[in-house]
This record gives structure tokens, sequence and C-alpha cells, in this order.
């Protein structure tokens, strides 16, 4: 693992104007901590999309990082994770709404 702490923003975002950043992830003191901008669609649908599409990027990476991996096997152990943390969450979401 790398020793930057912010992550490269995609060329096609740095090309696009009307681009914009809808989720960020940390984690710091052992925790999780996210910025989301909760307003960028009506319907939770499309969030669904993201998370899904977020789920097959995240295979695809270990992939090309961890030669010989199955991104289909890991796609798998990772939505056993996400169902897991879905039913029967570890801990509750808190925070505020920010502008």
């Amino acid at each position: 693992m790398g020793v930057e702490k912010v992550l490269t923003i995609p060329e096609e975002a740095q090309r696009d104007k009307a681009s914009f950043e809808v989720l960020r992830v940390w984690i710091a003191n052992q925790a999780q901590h996210v910025s989301i901008r909760s307003g960028a669609w009506e319907d939770p649908f499309a969030w669904g999309i993201v998370l899904a599409d977020l789920a097959r990027h995240v295979a695809l990476a270990h992939q090309l990082q961890n030669e010989g991996t199955d991104p289909e096997a890991f796609l798998n152990r990772l939505l056993e994770g996400f169902e897991a943390e879905i039913e029967n969450p570890t801990d509750e979401p808190e925070g505020e709404v920010t502008q």
C-alpha cells in the first residue's frame, strides 16, 4: 500500500468541467469516516448502481494488483460482507449534515 493519503483524481473528472465528487471514505482512528453528496440523485436506485460499480472497481483493482486473483470469487466474498453488514451492522452511522 502506498504512502499517499489522498487518491488521484481521475483524468476524465479533471477534464470535465461539470464533474463533481459524490463520495469520500477515510479510515481514521481505526474507524470509517465519510463525506457524501447525498443530494446527487433523488432515486436511491442510482446509489445502488454506484455501489455495484464500486464493488466491480474494487474487484478489478484487486485482481490487477494481485495476479491470479479470481475477480468473481472476490466479488462474491465482497457481497457476503455487504449482506452481513446490512443484516447485522457492526456500528450505527452518526454524523452531521454540512454544506
